[in-house]
């Protein structure tokens, strides 16, 4: 039942990981200006770990408890919201896209409002997978479970690679260039964010902590 799970969370990183590629690209062609000196635009992904340093605790101190008043904030649900906010990224960037193929210069304060909701979701997503994994894993199976999670990135990169050779064409020419790449993710993420929703409906979480009996040992053991 987890396996399905490690293919949304592969999507997942196949759009999270082309900060290192494709936004670094994107950057090429946007004014890199920030608080008046230029950067490189490989430099702007430090603003990814900067950004998880902040994140982690708003969310775990701050919205996480907020969020908890209205709604029961558990960690399907905050991997929905993750995938969904990922989706959103990549309209953003699209929409950057748009203006560069129009001509136009963007500041790449764009972008990094783009590293801010992508973080945002990491935090979302990332942190919470690695735990989801571990704990509905069978306490004889946790580390194959968790090579399994660490082996959707793989995955997740390893699809970006094969979008890339397959879009390309022999003239040199891409089938998916420009606005259309960044959407082709977007789309990719949301649907996937959609078949989420339906898969975490019927999932039925069921915690193995190591050191603690389970649900199953306790009946038996009561019963013995």
């Amino acid at each position: 039942k987890m396996i399905p799970f490690f293919g949304f969370i592969a999507v997942f990183w196949s759009l999270f990981d082309q900060t290192g590629s494709t936004w670094v690209l994107q950057a090429e062609s946007m004014n890199t200006s920030v608080f008046g000196r230029d950067v490189l635009p490989a430099q702007i992904q430090a603003a990814n770990p900067l950004l998880v340093l902040v994140l982690i605790p708003v969310f775990s101190f701050v919205i996480y408890p907020f969020a908890g008043r209205f709604v029961r904030v558990t960690p399907l649900r905050k991997i929905g919201v993750g995938l969904s906010l990922a989706g959103i990224t990549f309209l953003l960037s699209a929409w950057v896209q748009s203006r560069i193929d129009a001509g136009f210069e963007p500041t790449v304060w764009w972008q990094i409002g783009g590293y801010i909701i992508l973080t945002s979701a990491e935090v979302m997503v990332s942190i919470t997978a690695l735990e989801f994994a571990y704990t509905q894993a069978p306490k004889t199976m946790k580390s194959l479970v968790v090579s399994l999670y660490l082996l959707s990135v793989s995955a997740g990169n390893l699809f970006t690679a094969l979008v890339n050779v397959f879009i390309q064409k022999e003239d040199g020419s891409t089938i998916l260039s420009g606005v259309a790449y960044h959407l082709f993710f977007a789309a990719l993420m949301f649907v996937s964010a959609a078949l989420y929703v339906v898969y975490a409906c019927y999932f039925k979480e069921r915690r193995y902590i190591q050191g603690e009996i389970d649900e199953a040992e306790a009946e038996a053991t009561t019963g013995a």
